[in-house]
């Protein structure tokens, strides 16, 4: 079967600093795949490198066994992977209504159906029609995460890229959040690529992680693994000491 996201060697360098190193990762597809690491260890860079938002200088990129070369510029690439961001106040346009940002997607790929769309992608992150018309300031940040995910849905991709999407919020909205992400993805067979800071986050979402450290993936392993402390790694170790969620256990 072919990957839905397969990197190899994949390298990212800023001036003189690199930020990701020979990193090589495999999304089976329909898989919820994590990235997890310290702040600065690529794990980021890694979903926007794929995104086309960060310079690869060496390594190949293949979606859906396709293989990625400079900038995105087709369109169909974007209509396959679509990207939620950390921050809910920084992704929405402050002074656009959320029907015109779930409008704006499909104007560009010139797909119509437009209110039907809209409407089942408020639905489906739990907001209904009453929200169509508010601006984001007028939302709480949990509502802004919820429309950011209902825009990159509203194209139908099959891979989502998510970059910290409740890192931002508050914990009682955050299980919401992660909640209503698994949902979409059973009931569309989605593939994610997740990056996230916390084990447990992971743990509750993905099947299979990447630990990463300064650009380079350092272990591989089944979240199943990680909660049972088969880790080869002290650097995993030590993440497991200091992410929320675990703790060591007394002698």
């Amino acid at each position: 079967m072919t990957a839905a996201v397969s990197l190899e060697g994949l390298s990212v360098v800023y001036d003189d600093f690199r930020a990701l190193d020979t990193a090589s990762v495999d999304v089976e597809a329909g898989e919820s795949f994590g990235l997890v690491g310290e702040s600065g260890s690529g794990k980021s860079t890694l979903l926007r490198a794929i995104a086309g938002l960060a310079p690869v200088s060496a390594g190949t990129i293949r979606v859906e066994g396709r293989e990625l070369r400079g900038a995105r510029r087709d369109k169909a690439f974007y209509r396959a992977v679509q990207m939620v961001f950390q921050d809910p106040y920084g992704s929405l346009h402050p002074r656009q209504t959320i029907d015109r940002q779930l409008v704006e997607p499909l104007a560009i790929h010139g797909i119509g159906d437009g209110e039907r769309r809209i409407l089942k992608a408020l639905d489906e992150v739990g907001l209904g029609s009453g929200f169509r018309f508010r601006y984001p300031h007028q939302l709480s940040g949990g509502q802004r995460q919820r429309v950011a995910i209902a825009r990159a849905l509203i194209l139908e991709p099959s891979i989502l890229l998510l970059d910290e999407p409740t890192s931002a919020l508050d914990a009682s909205v955050q299980a919401e959040v992660l909640n209503l992400l698994e949902q979409v993805r059973r009931d569309r067979k989605l593939t994610f690529l997740m990056v996230s800071h916390d084990l447990g986050v992971v743990t509750h979402m993905c099947e299979r992680l990447a630990v990463m450290q300064g650009g380079r993936v350092v272990e591989r392993l089944t979240s199943t693994d990680l909660v049972a402390g088969r880790i080869a790694e002290d650097y995993t170790r030590n993440l497991m000491v200091a992410s929320k969620g675990f703790r060591r256990k007394s002698a």
